[in-house]
């Protein structure tokens, strides 16, 4: 049976890695399920939704040159006609934006500007952050150096 790109399978979990799960196909035919097309929610570990020897249904989204098996879970669950896949729910960044739209951000997860140069909403803007960032940075450098200086008697002085 040739495996065409939009068909959707019955497999067995044979191998899970931190990046996703292979399945076995009909035929002795192997794919991967990458992490992000398990589930519609966040995954952070496949081993919280997968196990070995499970049964899954899976949807066949590529097929390179090569032979490799691109497969998705979420993919192959049936919706209802005009009902949405659920918005996908990520972990906060360090830097406290999620990625994505919306929230008074563009895509690239970045707040947008407006014509003054501010965030919306009094949040502080990439360059207030960064500037912010730089003056604290230059005074802890310049403490650092005070404390250090007079505990070996200043910079460049000869040990006795």
């Amino acid at each position: 049976m040739a495996i065409e790109v939009g068909a959707k399978l019955e497999g067995k979990v044979t191998g899970i890695t931190h990046f996703g799960a292979f399945v076995d196909l009909s035929g002795g035919v192997t794919g991967l399920v990458h992490i992000s097309e398990i589930a519609d929610n966040y995954v952070k570990d496949v081993k919280d939704h997968l196990k070995l020897e499970d049964v899954v249904k899976v949807k066949v989204i590529n097929v390179d040159k090569d032979g490799k098996i691109g497969l998705s879970i979420k993919q192959a669950i049936d919706r209802p006609e005009g009902q949405p896949a659920p918005q996908q729910q990520r972990e906060p960044r360090a830097g406290g934006f999620n990625r994505g739209g919306g929230g008074g951000q563009d895509r690239g997860g970045r707040p947008f500007k407006s014509s003054s140069g501010k965030a919306p909403y009094g949040k502080p803007s990439f360059e207030d952050k960064m500037s912010r960032f730089l003056k604290d940075s230059e005074e802890r450098i310049s403490s650092l150096k005070k404390n250090t200086e007079g505990k070996r008697g200043g910079r460049g002085a000869k040990r006795v």
